[in-house]
This record gives C-alpha cells, sequence and structure tokens, in this order.
C-alpha cells in the first residue's frame, strides 16, 4: 500500500486480506513514523518512507495506491515501471491527459490498471443496471443522483484546504456519481453545466457543495446534488424510463445496504437483490482476477478516465457559468 490512509484501514486492509489470494505485506507513508505506527497498528509486517523503497520489496506484487490525488500520477508511473499492477483511488489523477498518460504507462508495462470506484460493486447498482439492460422501465429519460453527506472530522482535511491536492468535493464525490450513472446507463456524457458553493468547511477557494446536471448522448438528463456539509440527507440513485422508474434509496455509500423499488404505473415492487456484498471485497476480487488474466478490474484505468473526464468538465462549468462539453 501506497499511503497510511483512512480508507485504506477502514476498508481496503480487510478486503485484500480477506481474500484467499491476496495480504497486505508492506505500507509506505513518507513520514516514517507514521509508517512504522501504522504498520504496527494494522499487523503489516513491512514499513517504508519512500515509493522506491517499497518497489524493491520482493513480497510486493500488486500495489494499492490511496495518496492524495496530485501523487497518483507519479506513483502509478514508478510502480508500473517497477512491473507492479496497480489499483489506484479515484480520481486517476488531476487532469484527463495525465491519467491518459497512465493508461499508456501500464499499457506499454503489461500491467493491470484498477480504479477504486466503490459504488458500481454495490448490488444495488448492479441490479440497477443489469434492470435497465433488461428494459425493466422503457428507455431512460433522466437521472437523479443525491450524494450530499456530511464530511466526518476525521477526513476534513485535505479535501477542504488544498486546491493543489485535489480537494474539494467535485473530485471526491462528483467523480464517483459519473462513474455510478457510466456503469448503470452504459452512456456517454456529452455536456455539463453546474454550481458549486462554499457552505461552511470548503477553504481557500474550495467549494464543499454542488449540483449541476449532465446531458448524455441517448438523450437522457441526470441531475446530481453533491456536498460536504449535508449532515441529516439519504442518498439515492434513481433512473426514470418511458415505462417505469428504478429509484435507489440509500445506495451511495460505502457501506453494504440500500433498497431499489421498481415502479411501473401505481404499482411499486422492492427488487429481491439477494445478500448484499462488501462492496470493497467484491473489487478486490476482480481485481486479483484480472492480475491473473481472468477478465478485468470491475472499475477499470479507463472507467476513472471516463469519471474524471466528467468531474473535471463540471469544475470547469462552475468556473466560467458555462456549460461544458465532455472530453473523454
Amino acid at each position: 500500500m501506497i499511503g497510511a490512509s483512512d480508507i485504506a484501514k477502514t476498508r481496503m486492509i480487510e478486503a485484500i486480506n480477506g481474500q484467499p489470494d491476496s495480504a497486505v505485506v508492506a505500507v509506505m507513508s513518507t513520514n516514517e513514523e507514521r509508517a512504522k505506527h501504522y504498520a504496527a497498528e494494522n499487523g503489516i509486517q513491512h514499513y517504508y518512507s519512500s515509493v522506491e523503497g517499497l518497489l524493491t520489496d520482493p513480497d510486493v506484487e500488486v500495489i494499492y495506491i490511496s495518496t492524495t490525488n496530485e501523487r497518483h500520477k507519479a506513483e502509478v508511473t514508478l510502480a508500473a515501471k517497477s512491473g507492479k499492477h496497480v489499483l489506484c483511488e479515484k480520481p486517476l489523477a488531476l487532469t484527463v491527459p495525465d491519467a491518459r498518460e497512465m493508461l499508456e504507462t501500464c499499457r506499454q508495462a503489461h500491467v493491470v490498471l484498477g480504479t477504486n470506484h466503490h459504488l458500481r460493486n454495490a448490488v444495488t447498482h448492479r441490479a440497477l443496471r443489469r434492470l435497465i439492460r433488461e428494459g425493466a422501465i422503457g428507455q431512460p429519460l433522466a437521472a437523479r443522483v443525491f450524494h450530499a453527506v456530511y464530511l466526518p472530522p476525521r477526513l476534513q482535511g485535505w479535501r477542504l484546504d488544498k486546491p493543489e491536492a485535489g480537494g474539494g468535493v467535485i473530485l471526491d464525490i462528483t467523480v464517483h456519481d459519473a462513474d455510478a450513472l457510466h456503469f448503470a446507463l452504459d452512456d456517454d456524457a456529452e455536456e455539463v453545466v453546474a454550481l458549486s458553493a462554499r457552505q461552511g468547511l470548503g477553504q481557500s477557494g474550495l467549494e464543499d457543495a454542488v449540483m449541476g446536471a449532465i446531458r448524455f448522448r441517448s438523450g437522457l438528463l441526470a441531475q446530481f446534488h453533491d456536498a460536504f456539509t449535508i449532515k441529516n440527507a439519504r442518498t439515492g440513485f434513481e433512473v426514470h424510463g418511458s415505462e417505469g422508474s428504478l429509484i435507489g434509496e440509500d445506495v451511495m455509500t460505502q457501506e453494504p445496504k440500500g433498497q431499489l423499488f421498481l415502479q411501473r404505473a401505481e404499482k411499486r415492487e422492492e427488487v429481491d437483490l439477494g445478500e448484499h456484498e462488501n462492496l470493497y471485497a467484491h473489487q478486490v476480487r476482480h481485481f486479483n482476477a484480472a492480475v491473473k488474466g481472468q477478465g478485468t478490474p470491475f472499475a477499470t484505468g479507463e472507467d476513472g478516465v471516463r469519471s474524471l473526464a466528467v468531474a473535471t468538465a463540471v469544475l470547469e462549468s462552475t468556473k466560467t457559468g458555462q456549460r461544458v462539453p465532455v472530453r473523454y
């Protein structure tokens, strides 16, 4: 692991160690004392204070990157050139050209690159995609994403006050919305328009709330509300079609939970989702299989480029006040 992060500690270590074919064997932080303490706290055998040191460890075959966003490109590049497969946190980079370079570097090095977009791994999102493909709601016409939450105090650091690190709600949350929409709709975004705000948490010019709309190639319109400042709202994901609607409640979350309803005319029925599965375990299982040459990561590097393209277009729209085309 490159990055002694909160998400690694609270989500990814368990997901990686829970697979029969993977285990966390080393962690790197630029602060050696932090790396040492983190390793001890989480039962990790080796710790390093440099990426180069970690990459020379013979036990390390795969890298998981969860550092601040501006570091991703350099770290993915170093890992790939060392022959290590890489699962990288979103956003892949701060710009689409940089993310495209990362894809090409991994391709040339013949290593797998995945993006840790967790939401598409949820059974709710997978069911939503399947039902849309099966025609359960006819032609999809509109979508709504409610992803306004309150950023926990333990995470209220660089996301709120470091523009140079890629902070702000758009690169943190809107990028997830974009991937969820891409996945569920199997459609391409064409243009976006958005407004952002600072509602008490964002500093140094960073936004902590955003609302906007996305036009997709099919003609579907999607609206989204993302925030770090909302304490009492539930999350949701809805897709409305010519013959019905799919309504996901409490589904834009890291937890394996939520409900999905199919509404047709006056009839509303809950979709049988089976058993909820840990989103990150599902992600790691598919990534491990891809490393072995069995399929692709559930969220690929290309998926990470596509979600970033939407998020950067939203950022540009909030700054210019104009509609902005999405450039994949």
